[in-house]
């Protein structure tokens, strides 16, 4: 789950859910709560904006000797705008001695990181990244590992077996972590954001993976009368819904392609598709006069809607959840305790 845009600058200090003292309460507990220890450990992550600023900060907090946050200006913010933000977090939590946000290459420092997350700034660890590891280092990844096989290209998972270093991907569903439980909130504010009251709705939601219950459970609970499937064909076609809400594994090429808006156009021509997981052919979409929100396409194989957008809790939870899988795979597999394995989601 990627970067948000910046929600720290002075101008937005009014929405107290992102107040700086905030986030580092969240910090701190999660810090304490997973037992995260990465003392001794240099850590080469990203230095992002808005929540995902935690990053950097929840790595130092649980003991790490130096953490490098790799930055880039982007449409999310300006390298002056992540070092503001970065720094500003790290010297409240009390740890900004340990914390550097730089523009270089991440080639001039992975040889001496104990922790190389595979996050935004970072991607893709590629065979060239890897074969410059530290044979000790090791790799969290900062989603759950099915996502890997959920069309993502952007991690040399051989390379790393050849090279027997460390990787696991992070159990979101961890009650400590517990990502998921948003991903109906997550869902509310899409459709809200696309001009849907939800309540009393009834949306089609096509979805073929974990997400399902989840998103299902949250849209019911806001009063959303909800029918979910795995795909299109086998919808209820006298349904009649408003949304159509797409939360379908990413694929090499479009999960709403040119025959599905067709479909879509003559089944349901006054439903739109709202994009949650897994990319629109908008341009077919678009000819069919078929509505669809949001009408800026993210990244190929990006959701359209994040963690951060409903709040800091999610991505706080969710990078010290990575962060503590880092912690894991540290430790001898001997010396692991069950609180610790429950947190790894192996490949």
């Amino acid at each position: 789950m990627t970067a948000a845009a910046s929600d720290l600058r002075p101008a937005q200090s009014l929405r107290p859910g992102l107040a700086t003292g905030r986030l580092v309460r969240l910090m701190t507990r999660c810090v304490s709560e997973m037992r995260i220890d990465l003392r001794g450990s240099v850590v080469l992550t990203e230095a992002a904006t808005g929540p995902y600023a935690v990053t950097p900060v929840i790595a130092a907090l649980a003991g790490a000797h130096e953490v490098i946050g790799i930055t880039a200006s982007s449409r999310y913010g300006s390298v002056s705008d992540v070092c503001e933000h970065t720094m500003e977090l790290a010297a409240a939590a009390g740890v900004a001695d340990r914390v550097v946000v730089t523009t270089e290459s991440p080639y001039s420092v992975i040889g001496r990181a104990d922790v190389v997350t595979n996050s935004g700034h970072l991607r893709p660890i590629d065979r060239h990244l890897v074969a410059s590891l530290k044979p000790t280092a090791v790799v969290p990844l900062m989603f759950e590992a099915w996502e890997i096989q959920a069309g993502r290209d952007d991690l040399d998972l051989e390379g790393l077996r050849q090279r027997g270093i460390p990787v696991a991907g992070t159990n979101e569903r961890h009650p400590l972590v517990d990502v998921f439980s948003h991903l109906g909130t997550m869902a509310l504010k899409l459709l809200l954001d696309a001009g849907t009251a939800v309540f009393g709705t009834r949306i089609v939601l096509l979805c073929d993976n974990p997400f399902a219950p989840y998103i299902e459970r949250g849209l019911t609970a806001a009063g959303a009368r909800v029918r979910s499937v795995p795909s299109l064909r086998e919808a209820e076609p006298d349904w009649d819904p408003a949304a159509v809400l797409v939360a379908l594994r990413p694929q090499p090429g479009p999960v709403v392609s040119q025959a599905d808006a067709e479909v879509l156009a003559k089944r349901w021509p006054h439903a739109f598709v709202a994009q949650f997981w897994g990319d629109l052919d908008r341009t077919a979409l678009d000819r069919l006069g078929v509505h669809y929100w949001p009408r800026q396409a993210p990244g190929h194989g990006h959701m359209a809607v994040l963690p951060s957008d409903v709040g800091p809790e999610p991505v706080v939870r969710l990078q010290a959840g990575g962060l503590k899988v880092a912690s894991v795979l540290r430790t001898p597999t001997a010396l692991r305790t069950a609180f610790d394995v429950e947190f790894l989601d192996e490949l």
